[in-house]
């Protein structure tokens, strides 16, 4: 079988991948939909990270394909739902990368705070400014953490140690972890936040979360953070507030049209302003974070492969069944309807075939058993499985 890597996905996933057997080609860079159409015809796994855009029509063109590493946190580049019909596994790194953006954020709350920025700028360019104007410290004040995740809590946790009073506001009911608070509403957040840093997921619901009327609810000489989507922001409405002095400066990781390549011009109408900190994506660009990226998401995949595992898959039920000596494995993927596990082992037991171990799961529309059957079984069996009318997918594995 074949894999494809895309994106410069860390070393640690191509060994793992190799070692369960597949042909890993690597690719440094995305692909556009037709050239990535083109390259998945015959891979069995693929593997992106956040600026591939796995759309219907590539995968609809990968009959071979079998699952989808997303070597990041977001799975927002792909069409989950396709995915799911045509029976591709999805899986991601949702916890990898966490302590990377915390700590970038909490790097860019002090430099906002001391002003480091502007004084490295002057020191450049043959300023001596000692003043202290402008500059706190960062104990005292008050975080105010918009998307109460993984890394949002993490990030309490951590702003709670440096002396930072710490509220929060999500739209799910989550437990407060250490002396930090939820707010009810995100106005009262805003109102009374020194910093508000914004770490909430893709779903749609989150697109132009901030705007204007946002921005003006913040206290005068705030500080805001962007390390999450790029486009839950108004650039512009932020660039208003930056200007007119109502908001003291800003950081933001993420934008809503990236380059695509380090030759490319990066634009954003946020350039050039002094108290402003812009960096390229890199909230996770860590070699920690990479490394655990691609071993995290690497064993994954190659779990899937060998073991039909999808513990922890983002679309599909997960199962994991432990390997038996002297079995072969059925990996069934079907139709969420009644009485698919008694047809199975209706096929099974009419063709005289002993079931050694079983488990099934079901996620919304779908369900996925894993049976493991002696290895001396007739080629009917499969045809019998794969021609049932709930089968979506059917695998056999050694």
């Amino acid at each position: 079988m074949k894999a494809l890597l895309l994106e410069n996905v860390h070393p640690d996933a191509h060994r793992l991948l190799e070692e369960a057997g597949l042909e890993v080609t690597k690719v440094p860079s995305a692909l556009d939909e037709a050239d990535l159409t083109a390259a998945v015809r015959d891979v069995a796994i693929l593997g992106i990270r956040s600026k591939t855009h796995l759309t219907a029509a590539v995968l609809e063109a990968a009959p071979d394909l079998l699952a989808v590493g997303a070597f990041c946190i977001g799975t927002d580049q792909i069409d989950l739902a396709s995915a799911s019909a045509l029976g591709v596994a999805v899986f991601n790194a949702p916890y990898s990368n966490t302590r990377s953006v915390v700590e970038l954020t909490l790097a860019e709350i002090i430099a906002l705070t001391r002003r480091l920025t502007e004084k490295d700028t002057g020191m450049h360019a043959g300023t001596w400014d000692k003043s202290a104007k402008g500059a706190h410290e960062v104990r005292g004040r008050t975080l105010g953490i918009v998307g109460y995740g993984n890394i949002g809590a993490q990030l309490s946790v951590v702003a709670e140690a440096l002396g930072m009073r710490v509220l929060f506001y999500d739209t799910a009911d989550k437990l407060a972890l250490g002396n930090a608070r939820r707010c009810v509403s995100l106005d009262e957040l805003l109102e009374v936040s020194d910093v508000v840093s914004l770490h909430v997921d893709g779903r749609p619901s989150n697109s132009s979360l901030f705007g204007d009327k946002e921005f003006s609810r913040m206290r005068p000489g705030a500080l805001f953070l962007n390390l999450c989507r790029g486009f839950v922001i108004d650039h512009d409405a932020l660039r208003a507030h930056l200007v007119s002095g109502h908001l003291a400066g800003a950081a933001v990781d993420v934008f809503l049209d990236e380059p695509k390549s380090a030759g490319e011009e990066f634009r954003s109408v946020l350039r050039g302003l002094p108290n402003v900190i812009l960096t390229p994506h890199i909230g996770g660009s860590t070699e920690e974070a990479q490394s655990d990226i691609g071993a995290f998401v690497g064993a994954k995949l190659a779990e899937f492969v060998s073991e039909g595992s999808t513990s922890l898959s983002v679309n599909l039920p997960q199962v994991t069944l432990p390997p038996a000596a002297g079995t072969h494995r059925l990996a069934h993927l079907h139709r969420n309807v009644p009485g698919v596990l008694a047809e199975i082992n209706s096929v099974l037991a009419g063709h005289q075939v002993n079931v050694e171990a079983q488990l099934l799961a079901t996620r919304g529309e779908l369900g996925y058993a894993l049976t493991d059957i002696g290895i001396d079984y007739p080629e009917s069996v499969l045809t019998r499985l794969t021609e049932m009318d709930a089968t979506v997918a059917l695998r056999v594995l050694s």
